[in-house]
């Protein structure tokens, strides 16, 4: 196989690969937070090295703030 034509196979491959991550952020919003969550746990367990931790830390998603009538849209209106 010509080097030129591994090179062009490897940069659709990329642009494939980041749209697929792209739609299923925005189709799935919540099974990406799971699937980060599930990747994140087992990295920041005590017991790790530290850059193992730091990379768990980075994999995780931030914290969501949810008050009493929180129903977990991500569009904080006016709470009652």
């Amino acid at each position: 196989m010509d080097a030129g034509l591994l090179v062009q196979y490897v940069v659709i491959a990329i642009a494939v690969l980041i749209s697929a991550v792209v739609v299923a952020r925005k189709q799935f919003p919540s099974g990406v937070r799971r699937l980060r969550i599930a990747c994140a746990l087992p990295l920041v367990r005590e017991g790790r090295p530290q850059w193992m931790r730091n990379l768990g830390k980075r994999i995780a998603p931030a914290a969501r703030a949810s008050g009493p009538n929180c129903g977990g849209c991500d569009s904080c209106g006016p709470s009652d």
